[in-house]
């Protein structure tokens, strides 16, 4: 039987600066991000549209994930062209996985709550008409590619070296904590739990396509091709 192969190998200096970034990102930013951005237009004298701003932020992430992570993700690329083939196996079952499971969860989602509105798609349907490359560019792109190597290198892979069910449920949780915790500080609404129960099916499947294959660029390949037909639906 294979051996799985999907670990995060990465060295000390990685996993420290790795978690502090985490922390920032998941905990800290969201509540410091209009005051920071609101700090800048003052220093600077000129004002910071939204969508401007919400690129600036993520091309400061992308920086920040490539800067603090470069080790693991030259060692994943490698891992990626050592197993090709597995790779390209494991991004179209997980697909396959992906849009079964998902199907699944919203038809039993629709028979006990009735139909539900995602929150976050309508929000990046207004960033859409609002500034549809910029969204392309980070709804597609950038995202996909900071949320893998958080979620799936660093805690999923980390966690792992420990328990798989463990790390499979943390790292699913704390996905689904990201898009939904923004409505944690409103009054409690079935709305808001909903949305986070509607993460947790990609971020497990997210994390299975990168324990199969070996390699994170085949749950951030999977990660680009679903946001890309969500974006493209919506």
């Amino acid at each position: 039987m294979a051996k799985k192969a999907a670990t995060t190998h990465m060295n000390h200096a990685e996993r420290l600066a790795g978690t502090i970034f985490f922390i920032v990102y998941l905990l800290v930013m969201p509540l410091l991000l209009d005051k920071i951005f609101s700090f800048a237009e003052v220093m600077l004298d000129t004002s910071l549209g939204a969508s401007l701003r919400c690129a600036l932020y993520y091309y400061v992430l992308f920086a920040a994930t490539v800067l603090i992570f470069h080790s693991f993700i030259a060692l994943t690329t490698t891992r990626l062209f050592d197993g090709l083939n597995r790779s390209l196996g494991s991004l179209f079952l997980s697909l396959l996985v992906f849009y079964g499971a998902n199907e699944l969860f919203y038809r039993v989602l629709n028979f006990f709550f009735g139909s539900r509105v995602n929150l976050n798609d309508t929000t990046i349907a207004a960033q859409v008409s609002a500034a549809p490359r910029t969204t392309v560019l980070i709804v597609v792109f950038l995202a996909p590619f900071v949320e893998e190597v958080l979620f799936r290198g660093l805690v999923f892979g980390c966690v792992k070296e420990k328990s798989r069910v463990v790390a499979y449920a943390l790292s699913a949780l704390l996905f689904a904590f990201a898009y939904a915790w923004t409505f944690a500080a409103a009054p409690w609404s079935l709305s808001g739990a909903l949305l986070l129960a509607q993460y947790l099916v990609p971020g497990l499947v997210f994390a299975w396509a990168f324990d199969r294959s070996g390699t994170l660029w085949t749950s951030i390949a999977l990660h680009i091709i679903v946001n890309a037909l969500a974006l493209y639906v919506i």
